[in-house]
């Protein structure tokens, strides 16, 4: 059954909702894994943490990249070891470490946390391990180091080994990501080559073989129809020599990657209703339920049109990636014949998905679909917003059930 066809059924229910398709999910977490024989996959649950759509990626064999103790948390919920659960976030607190080092394996994300750990395994009177995100001299393109609030920038990190001041952490594995949202194989099969190569300095430097090296993500998705899909069966051959090299040479080392917004981003549909139907001196807008405070990427867009310049403005994710990242469809098989803005209803002008688009005659009840919304879509949309009813989320089971 086709996403169209169960949107209809379900706005016969909801007034606006998001739908996961499984079947998706299965076919692209499928991709990565066939391609990438050689790496362990971890969901990146902050790009969606809905909890069917969560266990339907861990079920696929992918362990969790977790940014928060509470992800951490809901991975465990799910059925995951801690050992694969990586828990990679600037500012933890004392509290956050203490909860989950025995929850997950742990990314320090500079000295003070570091420190910390030392501290609380101090206290604990047990030694224990952790990882270390580290800012590389390189960046994701080939050219210096940046500047960065993620990590610890390499040469500092070596020399702060060589006075070895930890008492009860072991340093046994690093993490890096410099970028989100990549469609270039070359860029990408630089970076990841770049990252096998850091992992042999840090071995060296420590003396011994790391457990893990996280390579980070960056593999993206088509948002506009302008992009090339990433061609992820030739990135897999452009890297997979690299990759069979440095496990001939490091058996015991976990090689991991982020599948970032690729697992599920374009698994999800947004279903809104149209309200109401007016006509403004000569401009005709559909007042829709829940844009901006339901899925509000699509007013991102409308407010980086409205203040810049350029065609294509510098992404800024998960905000934002381009203006014309979401096709709006609807159910009605009849052409466009007439232009409409459509706007939803919070009292702010500011509640705009779009504007000077051409759709078939919509009226009351009909519904409108935004693709591209299965990640970065509903966890960082401002719901609370005039205290109105949130959408649902849907999951559709490969079996046709549908799971609220």
């Amino acid at each position: 059954m086709d996403l169209k066809t169960v949107a209809a059924q379900q706005a016969e229910h909801y007034d606006s909702f998001y739908l996961y398709d499984e079947s998706r999910i299965l076919e692209d977490t499928a991709r990565l894994r066939r391609n990438f024989p050689q790496v362990e996959f971890l969901y990146s649950i902050k790009c969606n943490s809905n909890p069917h759509v969560a266990r339907c990626v861990f079920a696929q064999g992918f362990g969790a990249d977790a940014a928060s103790l509470g992800e951490v948390l809901l991975a465990r919920e799910a059925g995951l070891a801690p050992e694969r659960i990586f828990y990679s976030a600037p500012g933890k607190t004392l509290s956050d470490l203490r909860q989950a080092l025995t929850q997950s394996i742990v990314i320090a994300d500079s000295f003070e946390e570091l420190k910390r750990l030392d501290q609380i395994c101090g206290e604990m009177g047990a030694a224990m391990s952790a990882g270390v995100r580290i800012n590389p001299n390189f960046s994701f393109f080939g050219g210096e180091g940046q500047a960065s609030k993620f990590g610890i920038d390499e040469e500092q990190l070596f020399a702060f080994w060589s006075e070895n001041t930890l008492q009860h952490v072991k340093i046994t594995g690093i993490h890096v990501h410099l970028r989100s949202q990549e469609l270039h194989v070359p860029a990408l099969a630089r970076y990841y080559e770049n990252m096998l190569s850091l992992a042999d300095r840090v071995q060296k430097a420590l003396g011994y073989e790391l457990e893990y090296v996280n390579l980070g993500s960056g593999m993206g998705i088509q948002f506009s129809p302008r992009d090339r899909p990433l061609d992820v069966e030739a990135l897999g051959q452009a890297v997979g020599q690299q990759l069979d090299a440095f496990k001939r040479a490091n058996p015991g080392t976990r090689l991991l990657i982020e599948s970032g917004r690729y697992a599920v981003g374009k698994s999800g549909v947004y279903v809104s209703k149209v309200l109401d139907r007016k006509v403004s001196r000569g401009v005709t807008y559909l007042i829709l339920k829940n844009t901006l405070n339901g899925f509000s990427r699509p007013s991102l867009a409308q407010m980086v049109r409205r203040f810049s310049p350029e065609a294509d403005p510098a992404p800024w994710e998960p905000l934002f990636t381009c203006r014309d990242a979401f096709a709006i469809q609807t159910l009605k098989d009849e052409p466009p014949c007439e232009t409409v803005h459509l706007v939803g209803n919070l009292c702010t002008a500011a509640d705009i998905a779009a504007e000077g688009v051409e759709l078939p005659r919509l009226d009351c009840g009909d519904v409108v679909l935004f693709t591209n919304a299965g990640a970065y879509a509903a966890v960082i949309t401002s719901m609370q917003f005039a205290s109105l009813e949130r959408p649902a989320e849907l999951f559709l089971r490969a079996d046709g059930r549908i799971l609220r």
